[in-house]
């Protein structure tokens, strides 16, 4: 499941509706708690995207079975098959996850083992992916792992989007961030990951 957010569109000088050609972003948090930071910060970077890019929040995470590697085929469970499928339509991804207990929380452990089974064109292999990190106190055993697994599957990590930007509950406003600083890192966190799709599209030599 996800949330697409506000649409947008255009009209050409005819007054016909058009559809711009934009970049998809994923976006998954690694929480499931209500009033969570993480997803927080990744609806306030939906709200700030820039016109290029549709930014669109994975909300299937309490939804997906335990991982099972027997049960890795055909017909897959409906909340794998769409979180799958997400992916897929993404041309990027953006994570943000707490640490729980020195490591990754287990849901958003279980969601990252499904990405690894996935053959299909359009899987997490060498998609571009960035993270932010919204710990006061860092998370930096989550992250480590996190970097580790996105290795292991071969996810293509963009330095310049992975952010520490530390966000207390307190800075929340109906769940969302107003803080126009974190506003315009979250921003320039999309473009990092848009210009990297330009240049990963380009032929070779350009």
């Amino acid at each position: 499941m996800t949330d697409s957010g506000p649409e947008r569109s255009g009209r050409d000088e005819s007054g016909r509706e058009r559809v711009a050609d934009v970049h998809r972003v994923l976006l998954v948090p690694g929480s499931l708690r209500r009033q969570s930071t993480n997803m927080a910060v990744l609806r306030t970077a939906q709200l700030v995207a820039p016109e290029s890019v549709a930014a669109v929040v994975f909300t299937g995470l309490g939804e997906l079975p335990w991982f099972n590697p027997d049960a890795d085929e055909d017909p897959l469970d409906p909340a794998v098959a769409d979180l799958r499928g997400q992916i897929r339509a993404a041309d990027a991804l953006l994570f943000s996850t707490p640490e729980y207990a020195g490591a990754l929380p287990g849901a958003f452990k279980n969601l990252l083992d499904w990405t690894v089974g996935d053959d299909q064109p359009g899987s997490i292999y060498e998609k571009p992916v960035g993270w932010v990190n919204v710990s006061p106190r860092g998370a930096p055993n989550a992250h480590e792992s996190l970097r580790r697994v996105l290795g292991y599957v071969k996810a293509n990590v963009v330095e310049a989007a992975c952010l520490h930007i530390p966000v207390t509950p307190d800075m929340l406003d109906d769940d969302l961030i107003p803080d126009p600083s974190v506003r315009s890192l979250l921003a320039r966190a999309l473009g990092e990951l848009e210009s990297h799709i330009g240049r990963q599209s380009l032929p070779e030599g350009n």
